[in-house]
């Protein structure tokens, strides 16, 4: 009786899971698929399309200017990822000590307040504070530092920086509170024990927390890597990746290529490009977070 009933129970379950996959397969795979075929064809979106192979591929690694996309994207990893994991760590160890406290709470709601504004308001919010007369090159003014103001997203050198201090603001309430929960994982009895060796808050940091936080720092690095690599919004709304191209990244040229200069081929085979360049980060920062939590 029980082998009789085991495969119209696997059914039912495919039969419930049935929507999830359909509109999975209808809007993740199923454009997913043509895109990889559209990057084999030059296409303008419209007339007849053109078998070219991987040359589009190629064109990706001889076109200078796709190439710096890729390796802007790679410099936003230091602000959108480094400097939220680093800060989120700081942060969170300070709420943990202050947990009984109001402003424990009040910190954690103003830091989380940058994921629940919009990317496009806070592009837009942050272009008024970077501007000429915006509220960064005021408070430099008003301290005697006249000769270092300028339009920060306006300048090559300071333009990625400005749009990496952006992303970096909208992440580190995220970093805080995933680290946070692991914070409230650890048992207490460690840190008792190891205030009764002596251990100061700088040992207890690096000996206790750190370690136990593996799992949730993997979490944190992978999500901003993401973000950092297929970041578009925040680019697009502060600069457009101007001035120049010193701000382009590979989903704003995606999106020119294939909407602006009408090069589908070429915006799609940068598109599968750059799913593999994000597979290729985060599947080892997978793998190095699995093998430490076992």
């Amino acid at each position: 009786m029980r082998r009789a009933r085991r495969p119209r129970g696997a059914w039912l379950g495919w039969l419930f899971a049935l929507p999830a996959v359909v509109m999975y397969a209808t809007f993740v795979l199923r454009p997913l698929l043509l895109t990889v075929q559209y990057s084999l064809y030059d296409w303008n979106g419209i007339g007849a399309s053109t078998w070219v192979g991987l040359d589009n591929y190629r064109r990706l690694f001889t076109d200078s200017e796709l190439f710096a996309s890729i390796l802007h994207a790679f410099e936003l990893i230091l602000f959108f990822s480094l400097i939220p994991v680093l800060l989120g760590l700081f942060v969170a160890a300070t709420i943990r000590g202050i947990a009984q406290s109001r402003l424990a709470t009040v910190a954690r709601t103003v830091l989380f307040l940058p994921q629940v504004i919009p990317l496009v308001a806070a592009g837009i919010m942050w272009s008024w504070l970077l501007s000429t007369t915006g509220l960064a090159n005021e408070l430099l003014s008003a301290v005697g530092l006249d000769s270092v103001t300028r339009a920060w997203l306006g300048d090559f050198d300071t333009a990625l920086a400005a749009v990496g201090v952006i992303g970096a603001w909208v992440l580190v309430g995220l970093c805080t509170l995933l680290l946070l929960a692991g914070m409230s994982k650890i048992d207490p009895a460690l840190y008792e024990a190891a205030r009764l060796d002596g251990a100061g808050p700088v040992r207890e940091f690096f000996s206790i927390t750190l370690p136990s936080l593996r799992q949730e720092i993997g979490v944190c690095v992978t999500v901003t890597v993401i973000a950092a690599l297929a970041s578009f919004d925040i680019v697009y709304i502060a600069t457009q990746g101007g001035p120049g191209n010193s701000t382009m990244v590979p989903g704003l040229e995606i999106y020119y290529l294939a909407f602006s200069e009408r090069e589908v081929g070429r915006a799609s085979a940068l598109a599968v490009a750059l799913v593999f360049l994000v597979l290729a980060v985060v599947l080892p920062l997978q793998r190095l977070t699995r093998d430490g939590s076992r």
